[in-house]
């Protein structure tokens, strides 16, 4: 089995443009992301490794908050993630992978999670 290391920033909440309906387009949605990139680790990791033997965390906050485009809309959250995805893939090479959730708060009943996963790997 291959050495893999995996970075995660779990439950980012962000208002997004989003939705198909009428009463969701023109207002951003609350959403809760989660991000995980899989990337390829270095060779070890001692206690002086500096940072760029990994993925700084603020690199994904910033892909699902601050790289989503002002008003823009996105008609299907799926558009979101892969939004998210391709930011990372185009920050570091070392990116093999990357999955992003996505729950829509504003349609949950009853405490629910509505949503998707999207995962992409890094293309040729």
């Amino acid at each position: 089995m291959a050495d893999s290391l995996t970075l995660e920033v779990a439950n980012l909440m962000v208002n997004v443009l989003t939705g198909i309906y009428s009463e969701e387009t023109g207002n951003p949605q609350p959403l809760r992301i989660t991000t995980t990139v899989d990337l390829r680790p270095a060779e070890r990791y001692l206690p002086e490794t500096p940072l760029s033997a990994s993925k700084n965390y603020m690199d994904l906050k910033f892909a699902a908050t601050q790289a989503i485009p002002d008003g823009v809309h996105f008609t299907l959250i799926e558009a979101l993630a892969d939004h998210i995805c391709e930011t990372l893939f185009l920050q570091d090479e070392r990116v093999l992978a990357v999955t992003v959730k996505i729950v829509k708060l504003a349609i949950s009943e009853a405490g629910e999670d509505i949503g998707m996963t999207l995962r992409r790997e890094r293309r040729a």
